[in-house]
């Protein structure tokens, strides 16, 4: 059978129609999504959840009709498990009915075919890899889950790659919190007013964010009534935050002779790029802190990213990655990935297993090594066009 189940009109619009009823109670959906019904009654709280609406119409879809118990108590409907919508009362013949995906679901769906997901990886491993006279004889279902699922996790950091943009902006606090599926970060980046990134740098040995105890007259950790230690809020990140950054940056223009210079004050005659002008004067300087982006740390005790004080209230961008069992969207696996996937699961069960002889373990290691190494080269999406022209760029005529 072919791979391609939805129609056209599915895939593009988010449509199914069903135009030969006779009283009929359930319709099977076709959609490469999971359809998901909480409830046929547009004021019940859950209803927005819904990813689908149901129509229905009487003139061969000149004109259609929402379907659901506000527009009448008949209209009831509920989702059976296989994405089965069931339609008690029945579509009478004569009438048609339609499955709408919402926007977001229709927005979703764009674009699947070039993953699988990784339940059809379970059944293809446990189809093609184990049975009689293979070796695996058997295996439980539950094992291949988990080893399925540690392969997607151990691919989703180096080499799937799934990064995850976030458009944030930032507080006057000068922090955020961390994304609820975050596992590393890729980039920070500041949007300026034509859309264009700048990279946000790491603090590193800038600044720190430290826990801070609350002490007694002689320094000593006060602990509450089971014994912990207490805590308080740190200086440290509460300096940084009101931290003049010029004075780490260098981003100051010369003052006249005589004047006064004072640190906690701006210039009137601020020069953004005086550092940049005044070729050769500060030869040596460290480029860690010699530029105007700013900075971010990370603050594991309280979950968030602080930024640095010139930052406030700027439009800024969170490139992640996580680990790609966060959500029932994320547990996908690229095409190009699936038959490292299937090697993946060969070598972690063969390997978990005693009696396996250990040539044939490293044979299965060699293989899934093999094969992540050409899931990766494919995932990296090299174009001869694009190497082309970065080499077109660096071949320029030097002229006095």
């Amino acid at each position: 059978m072919g791979l391609i189940q939805e129609t056209n009109l599915q895939y593009y619009a988010g449509t199914q129609l069903f135009t030969q009823n006779n009283n009929t109670t359930t319709f099977q959906s076709t959609f490469n999504t999971d359809l998901i019904i909480q409830s046929d009654n547009p004021a019940a709280q859950v209803y927005p959840l819904n990813n689908v609406d149901l129509k229905i119409s009487v003139d061969a879809g000149a004109t259609w009709t929402a379907y659901n118990t506000n527009v009448n108590p008949l209209f009831t409907y509920n989702l059976r498990i296989g994405n089965i919508v069931n339609v008690p009362n029945g579509i009478p013949a004569g009438t048609w009915l339609m499955l709408q995906l919402r926007t977001a679901a229709v927005d979703n769906n764009y674009g699947g075919y070039e993953y699988i997901k990784i339940s059809d990886i379970v059944n293809n491993y446990l189809m093609a890899y184990v049975g009689q006279d293979k070796l695996i004889p058997n295996i439980k279902r539950t094992d291949v889950v988990f080893h399925a699922k540690r392969g997607l996790q151990e691919f989703s950091y180096d080499t799937l790659k799934s990064v995850k943009a976030l458009e944030l902006q930032i507080p006057p606090s000068l922090s955020l919190i961390i994304p609820q599926d975050y596992v590393n970060y890729v980039r920070f980046s500041y949007i300026d007013a034509i859309g264009v990134k700048h990279i946000i740098y790491p603090a590193n040995n800038l600044t720190i964010n430290p826990k801070a105890l609350t002490q007694d007259s002689l320094g000593e950790p006060i602990q509450d009534s089971n014994g912990n230690n207490t805590q308080v809020p740190d200086t440290t990140t509460e300096l940084w935050s009101k931290a003049n950054t010029r004075l780490i940056t260098g981003l100051w223009q010369e003052y006249p002779v005589g004047s006064a210079f004072n640190t906690n004050t701006f210039p009137q005659s601020y020069y953004p790029d005086w550092w940049v002008e005044q070729l050769g004067q500060r030869y040596g300087m460290d480029p860690a802190t010699t530029q105007k982006n700013g900075w971010f740390t990370i603050n594991e005790v309280n979950g968030t990213f602080n930024f640095s004080s010139n930052l406030a209230n700027q439009l800024i961008v969170i490139e992640y990655i996580s680990d790609g069992l966060a959500s029932d969207l994320d547990t996908r696996v690229p095409k190009m990935a699936e038959d490292a996937m299937y090697a993946h699961i060969n070598h972690a069960v063969l390997g978990s297993r005693i009696n396996v002889p250990e040539y044939i373990v490293q044979r299965y290691k060699r293989e899934r090594s093999a094969k992540l190494r050409n899931a990766k080269i494919r995932l990296s999406n090299i174009k001869l066009d694009e190497i082309t022209q970065v080499m077109r760029g660096k071949s320029k005529w030097l002229k006095n």
